[in-house]
């Protein structure tokens, strides 16, 4: 195991230590496959995680999650670290309802349209993946069952895309997403940022571009559009986070609160690894679940 499957091992272990665990139940599945893109001019990966009854109940349709991964990983992130495993267990042990998880692969795009034009990660999102993924699988294609989540650079994603598409979206979370108020100096000598800042070189412009990072990122969306009305927000973030981002998660908080968006935010002990998002991520699930107004957990 790697240290991503470790932490969410342990995490399974305290959860099993912890409950009876019931009768074997029917189990979910997982299914990778490609999507076309004409605005990326190539097929791009995704997969999709399909709750126990999805196979059974035909006629049913379900709410959505689109979950957004970080730099360096891809689509299968929640397959590899053992995530797949959480939403298993909080299905089985009835602690959340049943909604689909897509997961698509994003590179480091940041799920914006890049600064040099070429790669219109955003475009592809609203225009081409969701409506794929709502148009093959069984889907309640509405924005109260449709959510959006992510970790790290997902996180970021997630919740730009929430601000800017709030007609879309019914709730939107995040786990120690890339939010950053201000950039640092060019000359600044911290490892932490020199690797941000090649991370970020990839969708926002080598050298960075500082006014398209500030027009692009969340805190654009959150300080100068609309208040989104009934958008349902979660972000948490750990308060020794090795990038920073639990100052930027703050001062997102701080934003909101200044403009009255309801929200709910946390920061707690950790850094920006699997073993914080191993902690977290079902305080997220269930926000969703809630969201979703499907059945209280019993």
């Amino acid at each position: 195991m790697n240290r991503r499957q470790w932490a969410f091992a342990a995490w399974l272990a305290i959860l099993f230590c912890a409950a009876v665990v019931s009768p074997a139940r029917a189990a979910g599945r997982a299914e990778c496959r490609t999507v076309p893109s004409a605005i990326l001019h190539r097929a791009v990966p995704y997969c999709v995680l399909l709750p126990p009854s999805y196979d059974a109940e035909t006629a049913r349709r379900y709410p959505i999650l689109y979950f957004l991964h970080g730099a360096g990983e891809n689509e299968q992130a929640l397959l590899n670290s053992g995530g797949w495993d959480a939403i298993q267990y909080l299905w089985d042990q009835k602690q959340i309802g049943e909604f689909v998880v897509a997961t698509p692969s994003a590179d480091n795009s940041f799920y914006v349209n890049s600064h040099d034009g070429l790669v219109r990660y955003e475009d592809f999102f609203i225009r081409e993946f969701i409506p794929f993924i709502e148009g093959h699988y069984r889907i309640r294609a509405e924005r109260r069952y449709r959510g959006i989540s992510g970790f790290s650079m997902g996180g970021y994603g997630a919740l730009r895309l929430a601000f800017r598409y709030p007609e879309l979206f019914g709730s939107v979370s995040a786990h120690s997403a890339a939010l950053v108020e201000k950039l640092p100096g060019a000359a600044d000598s911290d490892p932490h940022e020199v690797v941000l800042g090649r991370i970020l070189s990839t969708a926002f412009g080598s050298p960075l571009d500082r006014a398209f990072w500030e027009r692009e990122n969340p805190f654009a969306l959150a300080r100068n559009g609309p208040r989104p009305k009934n958008l349902r927000i979660y972000f948490d973030c750990g308060t020794e986070d090795e990038f920073g981002f639990d100052a930027g998660a703050q001062a997102f908080h701080n934003l909101l609160a200044a403009r009255g968006i309801p929200h709910e935010f946390h920061l707690y002990p950790g850094g920006h690894n699997w073993s914080y998002f191993a902690q977290h991520v079902r305080a997220s699930l269930e926000f969703h679940s809630r969201a979703f107004a499907l059945p209280a957990p019993r």
